[in-house]
C-alpha cells in the first residue's frame, strides 16, 4: 500500500495519520473534518518529518479521470483532460469541475488541499506539481476568504509558474467577520478578504475570475 483514505471520526484521526506514516505510506489522504487544530498541527509536522504528502483536513480528497480517486469526488463529473484543479472547497471543486466538463475542457487532476486552517500540502505545492505535469496545460484555482494562502501561492509560485492560472474566490460579498462554510473562511481585521486576494492573484500574472461561468470562458481566450 502507497496511500491511506481516512474517513473516521475527528477524535481518533491523529493515531489513524501516525499508523499510515510509520508503515511506510507515502499519500495520507484526511476527509474527516472538525479534527483539533493542535492534532492537525501534530499530523502535518509528523508528516514533514517523515517525508510522506498530507491532503486536508476536511478535504474531498483528490482524482484523476486517467487513473482513480481517492476521496469522495465524484468522478462522473470528470472528463479526460489538461485542466488541473486545486480547491479549499469540495462542493465548488465540483461545481466548476462539472462546468468545465460541459465546456468541453476535462480535467488532468483535482487536488482538494482542505479549507481547515491547519492543512498539509498547500496551494504553493500543489501548484508546483501542476507545473511540472506534462499532462497539465493549464491550473484552476479555487479559494475563499480567509487567511492568506492565496496570497501566500501568487507571491511564491503563481508568478514564478509558465503555465496559465485561472483563479477564483468565493466570498466575494461576505462581510468583515462572516464566516463561510469552511474553518478557516473568516476575514479579520481587514486580512483574508476577497479583494485582497483576487488582487494579489491579480499582481501576481493570474487571470482572475470575478463569476464561476467566466472560468471555462478565460480557458478558451488563453489555450
Amino acid at each position: 500500500a502507497n496511500a491511506s483514505l481516512i474517513f473516521i471520526p475527528a477524535p481518533f484521526v491523529k493515531d489513524a495519520a501516525y499508523e499510515a506514516i510509520d508503515a511506510g505510506v507515502e499519500l495520507v489522504t484526511i476527509i474527516t473534518e472538525h479534527i483539533p487544530i493542535q492534532d492537525s498541527m501534530d499530523i502535518v509536522a509528523y508528516g514533514k518529518k517523515h517525508g510522506v504528502n498530507i491532503i486536508g483536513p476536511n478535504t474531498p480528497g483528490l482524482a484523476s479521470p486517467k487513473v482513480g480517486k481517492l476521496g469522495i469526488i465524484p468522478m462522473s463529473i470528470l472528463k479526460e483532460g489538461n485542466i488541473g484543479m486545486v480547491s479549499r472547497s469540495g462542493t465548488l471543486t465540483y461545481e466548476i469541475a462539472s462546468q468545465l466538463t460541459l465546456s468541453n475542457y476535462g480535467q488532468s487532476s483535482c487536488v482538494g488541499i482542505g479549507g481547515d486552517p491547519v492543512t498539509g500540502l498547500r496551494y504553493i505545492e500543489v501548484l508546483e506539481m501542476f507545473e511540472n505535469d506534462p499532462e497539465t496545460d493549464a491550473v484552476v484555482m479555487v479559494g475563499e476568504i480567509g487567511g492568506n494562502a492565496e496570497e501566500d501561492a501568487a507571491k511564491k509560485m503563481i508568478s514564478k509558474m509558465k503555465k496559465p492560472v485561472i483563479s477564483y474566490i468565493a466570498g466575494q460579498s461576505a462581510p468583515e467577520g462572516k464566516r463561510m462554510g469552511h474553518a478557516g473562511a473568516i476575514i479579520e481585521k481587514g486580512v483574508g478578504t476577497a479583494k485582497s486576494k483576487m488582487q494579489a492573484l491579480e499582481n501576481a500574472g493570474a487571470h482572475v475570475a470575478k463569476r464561476i461561468s467566466d472560468i471555462p470562458l478565460l480557458l478558451k481566450e488563453i489555450i
